[in-house]
């Protein structure tokens, strides 16, 4: 036997170990420079400089970097672009935490200073994703890294800003905003989670001016009524109509505000009068907009009461919301309180509630995108979504879009490229400061960081210089990866960014998956303490083993389950190709490379079998992994690899191999070879490190597998008599070794085998591999024959084409093999009972193709073929 490097039980660590600095100092992960190959590109989903990768991370990058390793053994030139994600929001709460614990105030520090201070958290945490990148085993160009806040994005963020202002998509406007008092910042609709919590409806009394009565007003937020500036009726409402005009007296104050008569008003709910505040609500501040009421705002930016606020000036909301009941309660303005649990908006972010408030901030005017990003929806160059359905998720949100706030009152982040004349209060927008610089002063707010994200495809690709050479080749990019979590926040943004400043969608794919979550169902969180760190899982099972699972266990759009079990049996798997590989180079002997096709003239029944099933399997991954079908890619790898080519051919081929007709020998492990290397090839996108390893230790080339073709189909290889034939042959097998098993015969006893085939091409098949039935069946004494008669007392199965009897009567009771045989009746009867049912459908008849209407017809024949057999083997053990 052939001297081998492999150790004999897989080792993750062993295998992974140098492979990744291999792969980079041979440059094999770069674009191959071929101009005759069609490019194919894909950005990496910049993950946030916060921390450390996780495993929906780890998902992502698994899908993307098997389509890059397969595209590139496809032949294509092949680009897969890293990079990170400034992250503003998350990235300075992180890094305002950690001076905190140090004692430090970040407005102590001051801006300059506390930018240096997250540019080195930045350095360091960029560091470690980098390392787990290589980890995970991604084909990155690292030569071609980018980050968000970058000099080269970083122009163009002021190119995108600057144009679309002059364009009139971008404005500064006083506005209702989503407002973090904890991060003291703007949020966008889409950072906001709503949540259900516990509140009430308060009942105040709003005293008319002239002292003629009163109204009944219902708030769930009293502490914004010092902000009133009116109360609302609906026009069309008769019991109010009188009441237009009026002014009542505010609650706890000498203000007086006026009945108006607004739509917005519904009649029907509660009362049909509402208060309106304007600056702390954006229904009301339309409203207020209509009737030219004032904007009164009564919070400061880290939620306490301002001066507007009266006795309650500096006191935190909630605790003025309960000293403000309180006092009404006893001043005999309130009514009643009505405790109720309704949805209120959370930061997404510090987890507090958002405080609805007016602000001057900067804003995209959507509905202008929105209409070219859905009208482009309907044309040949609309972006593809995997799962189709979450089309419609992105059409409604961008049918339903509002105006997007852009400004961040936050220190780290791209700045907006706006300056104020210190003296004239003017304002200049522009790609670069003005040239007095020392006469103005830079706007403080940063861009929000989808801002950026949003260009990412492109800008990473040099735009917006429109002649960089990336640009020209990779970009528009073939396939995003990403979560269906943020197809808001990222994927929607990227869509009309990149319509509106290249013309062109950003990528002709969007594969989207679901979540991973615990093996109880439950999303991984830190604060449930389920989660997963995915290098922990790399250390005791591998790379490849959890790509194996990452891919393996994925359905586009669907969520997925961890568990420890399918990492056992991912890690299965791959020490099983690792024993059948070894096995394989052991015996390889002074076997050449198989860069030729088999000679199939040489064939037997085994070989024909083998390089069928290959070529069926190559056919099914191919057209799988173009469908983004990766689970299935999973089911069909898995089948042909351990039970065609590992269970059945290895076994069968150690016949040959231990036999004395060399040039027999010699082909069996051509063969052998050329298997082993296109299932490593096959495998190679999924499984970096282990194809690679076992790839290296044929001693064949020291190119990397990486460079290698991917597996085709070749016509010469379809075969489906040899499939059949050998289909016959492995159940032949199977029902021998089950009976064996049934009776406690174990194989090394030899025992009497009667076969009885159904016709003459059978036989001659049973007949032309029994060698296969001595090896595996190791009978006594055989007997093939068309008139075999059972024994009176021997065990029975019934496969298609054949009955097998093996006569054991001193180990098998009467009625065991009765009830074995009624057991096996009632399968059959189950199968039989499924295809008519089937064939009885007459739409499934009339609709389904020819071939698979055939197909259940001819199963249909056989289950009645083998009901009648066993039907009539009780029936003689019975007699």
């Amino acid at each position: 036997m052939k001297e081998v490097n492999m150790d004999p039980k897989y080792n993750p660590t062993e295998v992974e170990k140098n492979l990744y600095d291999k792969w980079l100092d041979e440059g094999v992960f770069k674009p191959s420079g071929n101009k005759n190959a069609k490019p194919y590109s894909i950005v990496i989903p910049p993950p946030n400089v916060t921390g450390k990768l996780h495993l929906g991370h780890a998902w992502d990058t698994a899908i993307q970097d098997t389509l890059i390793r397969l595209k590139r053994m496809q032949g294509y030139d092949t680009l897969y672009l890293p990079g990170m994600d400034h992250a503003g929001i998350a990235t300075q709460a992180k890094v305002e935490a950690k001076l905190r614990d140090e004692g430090v105030d970040r407005h102590e520090l001051g801006r300059e200073k506390f930018v240096e201070q997250v540019w080195a958290w930045k350095d360091e945490y960029a560091s470690t994703i980098k390392s787990q990148w290589g980890k995970l085993g991604l084909s990155l160009d690292y030569d071609r890294e980018r980050f968000t806040l970058d000099e080269g994005l970083s122009k163009a963020v002021r190119k995108v800003f600057v144009q679309m202002y002059n364009e009139g998509l971008i404005y500064r406007g006083e506005y209702i905003i989503n407002w973090d008092p904890q991060l003291q910042t703007a949020l966008s609709d889409i950072e906001v989670l709503h949540q259900d919590d516990e509140g009430a409806f308060y009942h105040v009394r709003y005293p008319f001016a002239d002292g003629s009565g009163e109204i009944e007003i219902a708030t769930t937020r009293p502490e914004t009524m010092f902000g009133d500036t009116a109360v609302a009726v609906n026009p069309s409402d008769e019991r109010y109509k009188d009441l237009v005009g009026k002014e009542l007296i505010l609650p706890l104050t000498d203000r007086k505000i006026p009945i108006i008569a607004d739509h917005h008003v519904d009649k029907d709910f509660g009362t049909g009068m509402v208060k309106i505040t304007p600056a702390h609500d954006p229904n009301d501040f339309e409203v207020g907009n209509r009737h030219d009421l004032e904007r009164i705002n009564v919070m400061n930016d880290d939620g306490t009461m301002n001066e507007r606020a009266g006795k309650y000036v500096g006191m935190d909301r909630f605790d003025a919301r309960k000293a403000l009941v309180k006092d009404l309660d006893t001043e005999g303005f309130l009514i009643k309180v009505e405790p109720m649990v309704h949805s209120v908006g959370h930061s997404e972010r510090s987890g507090v509630q958002v405080e609805p408030r007016l602000s001057t901030q900067w804003f995209v005017k959507m509905k202008p995108l929105a209409d070219t990003a859905i009208k482009n929806q309907s044309t040949d160059d609309k972006v593809n979504f995997v799962p189709d359905r979450f089309e419609n998720t992105y059409r409604q949100w961008m049918e339903n879009v509002h105006d997007w706030v852009i400004s961040r009152q936050l220190w780290w982040g791209h700045r907006i490229p706006a300056w104020y004349h210190k003296e004239t209060g003017e304002m200049y927008v522009g790609e670069e400061a003005p040239a007095d610089i020392e006469n103005w002063e830079q706007e403080n707010d940063v861009l929000d960081t989808w801002f950026s994200s949003a260009l990412w495809p492109f800008s990473t690709m040099g735009w917006p210089d429109v002649d960089s050479a990336d640009y020209q080749r990779y970009f528009p990019t073939n396939t995003l990866v990403t979560g269906y979590d943020i197809i808001f926040f990222w994927v929607s943004r990227m869509i009309f960014q990149s319509l509106k400043f290249t013309n062109e969608r950003p990528f002709e794919n969007v594969v989207i998956h679901g979540l991973i979550r615990d093996e109880n169902g439950k999303k991984m969180s830190k604060s449930l303490g389920n989660g997963i760190d995915p290098m922990d899982v790399i250390e005791k099972y591998g790379a490849d083993a959890l790509r194996w699972f990452l891919l393996n266990g994925s359905t586009p759009g669907q969520d997925t389950r961890f568990s420890y079990d399918k990492m056992d049996a991912a890690w299965n798997f791959i020490n099983k190709i690792w024993n059948a590989s070894r096995y394989v180079i052991m015996n390889l002997e002074d076997t050449p490379e198989p860069q030729d096709l088999p000679n199939m003239s040489q064939n037997d029944l085994t070989d024909d079998w083998i390089l069928a099933r290959l070529n069926e399997t190559v056919g099914e991954v191919n057209d799988l992994f173009e469908k983004f079908e990766f689970g299935e890619v999973g089911r069909s790898m898995y089948n042909f690899i351990w039970n065609d080519f590992c269970d059945w051919y290895i076994e069968m081929s150690k016949a040959t191999l231990n036999g004395d007709d060399e040039e027999a020998k010699a082909h069996k492990r051509y063969v052998l070879a050329y298997v082993l290397d296109q299932v490593l090839k096959l495998m190679h996108p999924i499984m970096p490190f282990v194809t690679e390893k076992i790839w290296l230790s044929m001693q064949y080339s020291g190119k990397s597998i990486s460079l290698k073709e991917y597996p085709e189909v070749h016509s010469e290889f379809n075969n489906s008599d040899a499939i059949s034939n050998m289909t016959t042959m492995i159940d032949l097998i199977k029902a021998i070794r089950k009976m064996r098993s049934d009776a406690n015969a174990p194989l090394s006893n030899p025992v009497d085998i009667i076969i009885k085939p159904s016709d003459d091409e059978t036989k001659k098949i049973i007949e032309e591999n029994i060698e296969y039935v001595d090896r595996f069946g190791h009978p006594k004494e055989l007997t093939i024959s068309l008139d075999a008669k059972a024994p009176e007392l021997a065990m029975t199965e019934v496969i298609n084409g054949a009955e097998i009897y093996v006569p054991l009567a001193e180990l098998i009771n009467i009625d065991d093999e009765i009830k074995r045989q009624e057991d096996e009746l009632a399968k059959v009867q189950a199968d039989l009972d499924f295809v008519n049912k089937k064939l009885s459908n007459e739409k499934f008849v009339a609709n389904a193709p020819e071939q698979v209407v055939a197909e259940q017809r001819e199963k249909l024949a056989s289950y009645e073929e083998r009901k009648q057999k066993i039907e009539a083997r009780i029936a003689q053990l019975k007699n």
